[in-house]
């Protein structure tokens, strides 16, 4: 009806705003709104990418506050983020120098790669948005990779517990857009869930793969694509 189409669209454009504000004017709430969404769980979150990672030079896109750009440093790894938001640059500097560490923050999409080809080892994001998925950055991801170079993807994570708390959680991923639609299909087999966007990946021209990581309270989905 029109009634229901104009309630999605004010819904949507409220949604927009409430994340716009998260990741721009108010970016330094992003790692309360992070911890509290995910009961604590976030950073734990983000390291699961950290095992999948190869080679020396590592490209974060959506690099948010930084923290998986201090780990990487930390393990020895040149790290470059690319973030389109100036904020969370701001608070992913002031972070990574805390930690007395440098690595080079750059303000762009993650569909036009401001970078030469095959210039990273593994391409890495967490919890992004589905512009990841596009055809453009895809061509974008594989380009900058090297021979044998990996796109490591963590898309989504489900909570195990059933508790009142992470049902109500669950519902406001799902009305704010956090669950991709393949996440909702009404299947428990990870593999059929994402096989689509496994495809998507094959098509693009990389090997994919999924991997789970099994956390306390929760399980962490993580793709690797590899470009051969």
């Amino acid at each position: 009806s029109k009634v229901g189409f104009m309630v999605h669209r004010i819904q949507a454009f409220f949604i927009r705003l409430i994340f716009r504000l998260l990741y721009y004017e108010l970016a330094w709430s992003y790692d309360a709104v992070s911890w509290l969404v995910s009961f604590g769980q976030w950073r734990a979150w983000l390291f699961c990418a950290l095992p999948f990672v190869v080679g020396e030079r590592v490209l974060e896109l959506g690099h948010g506050p930084g923290h998986l750009l201090l780990a990487l440093s930390q393990l020895g790894k040149t790290a470059v983020g690319l973030d389109l938001s100036p904020a969370m640059g701001r608070q992913a500097r002031r972070n990574l120098q805390r930690q007395n560490v440098t690595a080079l923050l750059v303000r762009g999409k993650g569909e036009q790669l401001p970078f030469a080809d095959e210039s990273f080892h593994t391409v890495v994001a967490t919890f992004p948005t589905n512009y990841i998925f596009l055809p453009e950055t895809l061509s974008a991801v594989r380009r900058v990779l090297r021979r044998n170079g990996r796109f490591v993807i963590i898309p989504s994570t489900q909570f195990t517990s059933k508790s009142a708390a992470v049902r109500m959680l669950e519902w406001l991923y799902r009305i704010t857009g956090q669950r991709l639609p393949e996440t909702t299909a009404a299947t428990n087999d990870p593999q059929t869930i994402w096989q689509p966007i496994l495809n998507r990946l094959d098509e693009a021209g990389f090997t994919p793969s999924l991997h789970q990581k099994n956390l306390k309270d929760s399980i962490v989905i993580v793709l690797v694509a590899e470009k051969e």
